[in-house]
């Protein structure tokens, strides 16, 4: 269901389908634009025998996708509501107009509708037109129970920038903090909302594990870790992905961040053409093929 939905409802493009590495039993699922642009992807674990979420704080709550106008929203709706997803109706966030909705599993997503600032990568095998495709990553929002020490990790650790703030859609009375990075825009913003009335998550079916950040080089990357080892952040050190490499930290109120490198990329094993086409595996993972295929099942 998790790859009808995300590629012929959604209409992105499966461009990485592998394994959890920490536990091959599952797969790892990668969805993003037609050419699995950086800053594209979306990616999803397989474990069918988890609860479903307990909503509340200390987590991310809300994921955006960029399309490139309000005319793409209004069409959005009604491909929605054909496909029987219920959505929130086009509204105004931020500044913006958005359309709320949530996938089969209540994974809470919105469309924000923003012209876009760089070139674009449609997937021609997409059943979506070429200009309501969704072009790419959006806002993220989480939900913490106290501003401040998230903030000074994003400010002062990471260097994002705290540009204005507004209502919290869910509940008025609080608001929601916007982080900017690099040019900004919805592509490079955390929106985090303070709610210390909420209770804490359960993680489960419809939540979501990390967020990623975008690092250019290899170089860049290992002076983050140096960076986060002379701050006293912890963290995992630099992981091998194959495709990328990973540093994983949790900020104050315990979300768990990444910060990935741009490459490799996913077409370091397989041709752009037949992207996600058959199971692929990091060398170190390929002496197991046999054993890890024969436990999972068939995706299509």
């Amino acid at each position: 269901r998790n790859l009808q939905f995300y590629t012929d409802t959604l209409g992105m493009r499966l461009v990485k389908r592998s394994v959890n590495q920490d536990d091959v039993s599952a797969y790892h699922l990668f969805y993003a634009d037609g050419l699995a642009s950086p800053g594209s992807d979306l990616t999803f674990f397989d474990w069918p025998h988890v609860p479903q979420e307990g909503r509340g704080r200390q987590s991310i709550t809300r994921t955006g996708l960029r399309v490139d106008s309000r005319a793409s929203l209004a069409w959005w709706a009604d491909r929605l509501d054909a496909h029987g997803v219920v959505t929130a109706g086009i509204g105004e966030r931020d500044g913006r107009a958005v359309l709320d909705f949530e996938d089969f599993e209540s994974q809470r997503l919105t469309l924000v509708a923003e012209a876009p600032q760089a070139e674009t990568h449609v997937w021609e095998r997409s059943p979506v037109p070429a200009e309501h495709q969704i072009r790419g990553l959006g806002p993220v929002t989480m939900t913490v129970a106290r501003l401040e020490p998230t903030e000074r990790v994003l400010t002062q650790v990471m260097g994002l920038r705290k540009e204005r703030v507004y209502p919290d859609p869910d509940n008025d009375q609080y608001s929601v903090h916007v982080f900017a990075m690099g040019e900004g825009g919805a592509a490079a913003e955390l929106h985090v909302s303070e709610r210390p009335d909420l209770p804490f998550v359960q993680p489960g079916a419809g939540g979501v594990h990390h967020v990623a950040f975008r690092v250019s080089t290899v170089a860049e990357h290992q002076e983050w870790e140096r960076h986060l080892n002379s701050l006293r952040v912890g963290n995992s050190g630099i992981i091998d992905r194959y495709y990328f490499r990973s540093i994983y930290f949790r900020e104050p109120n315990g979300v768990l961040f990444e910060l990935a490198t741009d490459g490799p990329g996913f077409d370091v094993d397989e041709p752009m053409e037949t992207l996600g086409e058959r199971l692929a595996l990091p060398p170190f993972l390929e002496p197991q093929r046999a054993a890890i295929e024969a436990q999972l099942k068939p995706l299509n």
